[in-house]
């Protein structure tokens, strides 16, 4: 079975994404780690961004990368930003 998520990209992600949003099918099991290799496998421009960014899972922060995002979530990806 596949847990289908949407991925969305902001700033520098989606730049190296090249999209702003897709939806991903992973194999049931999967963690936010599985997530990151997948996405990274795309592209070494990707990969460089994704190794500084961080997670959101349904809004809420991922702090432990072995978590398991659910079916229907959408993870946001974000670079870090500048600013206050």
């Amino acid at each position: 079975m596949l847990a289908s998520i949407t991925v969305r990209y902001f700033a520098a992600a989606a730049a190296a994404a090249g999209l702003q949003e897709e939806t991903v099918d992973l194999p049931a099991g999967a963690s936010f780690d599985d997530l990151t290799r997948l996405l990274a496998s795309r592209g070494p421009e990707l990969e460089r961004v994704l190794a500084r960014c961080s997670f959101l899972h349904d809004g809420v922060a991922v702090r432990d990368r072995s978590q398991r995002p659910k079916s229907g979530a959408v993870v946001d990806v974000l670079p870090p930003f500048a600013g206050g």
